[in-house]
């Protein structure tokens, strides 16, 4: 998305060769137009796989997830980083460590949300380390899902997240694929179009926020 690529231009803080700030527009204070495009392309890139369910990690995913569940037509979820007590014994767990915020968090879903007839399309704000999809993948595995995919806003291509995915065979869709920054410099590479015949994974018994 070129409209992504020009407003991380303009308005993104690189505070280092690893650290992108983009809380102006996305993930702080969110531009309620662009999350909405961007939820838009996600359903495009996507529209063959017969979605039924967005999954997500709160909170940074959240407006991105619901901009595609409303495009898609289709309810989103958000694995919880704080287990409540209304959601009883019977989740999906799995551990996730923050780059960002560098804590761990063992991270929920209760398991009537997730059921071995849905077709999973993840949804995040960033691909880095990997360390919070790679988590919510294993949920969707443990549920017996199918997952069709991950759908991530921004990709800084020189951390091993992509790598991780790609090892589990997980169709990935970037809109905004970061190969090197600097501060006050940024430089994008085009995504690739997923194969047609690697776009349909179905998770088995296998088996980072960014």
């Amino acid at each position: 998305m070129k409209e992504l690529q020009e407003r991380i231009r303009q308005e993104g803080q690189i505070l280092s060769e690893k650290v992108l700030k983009v809380d102006s527009f996305l993930n702080h204070q969110v531009d309620t137009g662009l999350a909405v495009e961007i939820g838009k392309e996600f359903a495009r890139l996507f529209a063959h796989e017969k979605i039924t369910k967005v999954l997500t990690i709160e909170a940074s995913g959240i407006q991105f997830a619901m901009a595609t569940g409303i495009a898609l037509g289709v309810p989103f979820v958000y694995a919880k980083k704080k287990k409540a007590i209304t959601q009883g014994d019977v989740v999906y767990a799995a551990s996730v460590h923050s780059f960002t915020k560098q804590e761990t968090y063992q991270v929920t879903i209760v398991q009537s949300y997730l059921n071995k007839e849905d077709r999973i399309l993840i949804v995040d704000d960033f691909l880095a380390t990997g360390a919070a999809l790679v988590g919510l993948a294993d949920i969707v595995e443990a549920s017996g899902a199918t997952l069709v995919g991950v759908g991530c806003v921004i990709e800084k291509t020189f951390q091993e997240g992509r790598g991780l995915l790609e090892e589990r065979q997980i169709p990935i869709q970037s809109l905004a694929r970061i190969s090197s920054m600097s501060p006050g410099h940024v430089d994008f590479i085009e995504e690739t179009p997923l194969v047609p015949s690697l776009v349909t994974v179905a998770s088995g018994n296998e088996d980072s926020p960014c």
